[in-house]
């Protein structure tokens, strides 16, 4: 594997947060079918209100892929990806973009290394703020995911920005930002999970020297960050999912969405979807890691002398 040596002069956070964006969207042009498959078969069994019956039922990552395919088209494994690049745009170029910055802010001064505890809040902090302001681009992806799992009539938006407007309409601005909290604290989470791990393992590795700073050491840091955050996140990712799906009223809160969901599935419930999702996040990390450290080094370079 080739790419680019790493630079004498580290790039600037501007550097760091376009690029950030760019990779985003280059790993979910690489992965959204996996995470559109993700969606169906966390919301597969949901209880609606009105009751809406389906005749599709999804089965494990492939059997819902061919399904999709068979029943809905080519085009529905990229359902909502206008909403999904805008996401990236906003989303990851804060909460991946800003890291550094803002581990470096919480970093004492005079210190040698950076701390866990540093780590963990840096993450905490980019990725509660990115939640905060791409919210709406999250609740239209996840809407217009789930749309085509539903009959031609029963199916709620005919484009993403029909989406929007719907929302907006029928629920109000604050439908928007439905499912914040759970979304602020998934990607908690994530981050922690993602970030963090990929941080430290990168870190180990050149440290220890096992690997140079190559595209290598950063797909095996990216691998690792994809399944640790995949185990941590998946519960509260099932449950973001559902409640930003539901109808007006389905559930108090997100509270009310957890609850439902184990007295309807058990534990298990926690973990619908599991397989695509690490199968996304794992092969998302590692696209968009590899993608990221690249275009650092690319706008460096690119960078008038």
């Amino acid at each position: 594997m080739v790419g680019l040596k790493p630079p004498e002069v580290p790039p600037t956070t501007a550097m760091k947060f376009v690029s950030a964006g760019m990779a985003g969207c280059i790993a979910d042009l690489c992965t959204f079918p996996l995470d559109t498959a993700k969606v169906r078969l966390q919301i597969q069994g949901e209880v609606k209100i009105p009751r809406a019956v389906s005749s599709v039922e999804y089965r494990g990552v492939l059997g819902t892929l061919s399904t999709m395919v068979r029943t809905e088209g080519l085009r529905s494994l990229y359902s909502g990806l206008a909403a999904g690049l805008q996401r990236q745009m906003s989303f990851a170029s804060i909460r991946i973009g800003l890291y550094d910055f803002v581990k470096q802010l919480y970093t004492p001064k005079g210190a040698e290394n950076t701390g866990l505890a540093v780590r963990l809040l840096a993450g905490c902090t980019t990725g509660a703020v990115a939640v905060a302001c791409a919210q709406p681009t999250d609740v239209v992806k996840v809407r217009f995911q789930a749309n085509g799992a539903l009959l031609d009539r029963a199916r709620r938006y005919s484009s993403t920005v029909d989406a929007y407007r719907t929302i907006a309409r029928e629920e109000g601005v604050r439908g928007l930002w439905r499912g914040t909290m759970p979304n602020i604290a998934r990607n908690a989470i994530i981050n922690c999970g993602e970030l963090v791990t990929y941080d430290l393992l990168k870190d180990v590795l050149l440290r220890t020297q096992l690997m140079a700073d190559n595209v290598p050491c950063h797909f095996v840091a990216a691998f690792g960050a994809g399944f640790c955050a995949t185990v941590v996140a998946s519960p509260v990712d099932v449950v973001k999912t559902r409640y930003m799906n539901a109808s007006p009223g389905q559930y108090r809160n997100a509270l009310s969405c957890l609850l439902a969901l184990l007295r309807q599935d058990g534990l298990a419930g926690l973990y619908k979807g599991f397989t695509p999702s690490f199968l996304r996040l794992g092969s998302w990390n590692v696209v968009m890691f590899v993608s990221y450290e690249q275009l650092q080094r690319a706008a460096v370079l690119a960078r008038p002398a």
